[in-house]
């Protein structure tokens, strides 16, 4: 990586080369490609008495992408949906003008009454200008039907988009790509011509070398040369490439809604309130919104 690269963890610090930060949206950086928010979930203990109940809350402007390591989810939504997710697929759900989803532990894991391990990630990917108001959509891709390849000790998923030839069923909106790599022994990643646009690092699991510094698991490094990253990936570790070409204007971010607009938002804040947002037809449940 160059120079001008940024490496992210929870609290900020310089080394040099890069900035350290762990999620976005940080400070220093906003988005990376249309990226706007990742969240990852656990890894964490669950059941027989503690479970994962997110109550009915809503979205506008962003697609959802939900990817597993660990554990399962049943996704329902203001569309009718209801689907399981397991790991190694994806959710993809497309708020567009709005779409409101709740996203609990599986009955079936309630009835076993048994502890597992829940971790995943949850990603936000902020929807370009003319489909702000799209329609909303959701689409399951099992994990089988992901391109998958290995490259000396790596072992590639390309979870969402193009990179290194291959396309993603996963019907994205904007150019972008998100590649899951899982190695065995260290390995020279380097992505020139491979994908196009900003790129960012999460490391799952193990670390990586970059511009001789060590960055463990729970960071994440954002190159700002674009098409350009190079880095040793550790033995026996697990990372999540991710990024693509910035949108051209500027993208909002409050609570659960993302848009171009302020006003766009003013207006979702206030259908939430009102209880006049697109809501479940199965589930009373209701998130309020944040007073700040």
């Amino acid at each position: 990586m160059s120079n001008t690269d940024l490496i992210i963890e929870e609290r900020s610090r310089d080394i040099g080369d890069f900035l350290v930060g762990r999620l976005i949206p940080f400070r220093k950086k906003r988005m990376v490609g249309p990226f706007i928010f990742i969240d990852h979930m656990g890894p964490a203990k669950l059941g027989p008495d503690k479970y994962m109940d997110v109550d009915q809350h809503p979205h506008i402007g962003l697609s959802t992408l939900t990817y597993l390591m660990e554990g399962s989810i049943m996704h329902e939504d203001s569309l009718g949906t209801r689907q399981l997710i397991e790991p190694g697929s994806v959710n993809w759900m497309v708020s567009g003008s709005g779409c409101s989803h709740t996203e609990r532990t599986p009955d079936q894991l309630r009835q076993d009454k048994v502890e597992f391990t829940m971790h995943g990630y949850q990603i936000w990917i902020a929807l370009p200008k003319e489909l702000e108001n799209a329609l909303p959509e959701f689409h399951h891709i099992d994990a089988n039907e992901l391109p998958n390849w290995e490259d000396g000790t790596a072992k590639f998923t390309l979870v969402a988009g193009t990179g290194y030839g291959k396309t993603s069923p996963v019907p994205v909106h904007t150019p972008l790509f998100m590649i899951d790599i899982k190695t065995t022994a260290d390995y020279d990643l380097c992505i020139a011509d491979k994908l196009k646009g900003e790129v960012g690092v999460t490391i799952v699991e193990g670390g990586v070398i970059a511009c001789d510094k060590a960055v463990s698991a729970g960071n994440m490094l954002v190159s700002k040369t674009e098409n350009v990253c190079n880095l040793t990936i550790k033995a026996n570790s697990h990372i999540l490439l991710f990024g693509g070409e910035q949108l051209p204007e500027q993208r909002f971010i409050h609570w659960n809604f993302v848009s171009s607009s302020k006003d766009k938002i003013e207006e979702a804040k206030q259908a939430w309130r009102n209880k006049t947002f697109p809501m479940m037809d199965n589930d009373d449940s209701y998130v309020p919104l944040p007073r700040s």
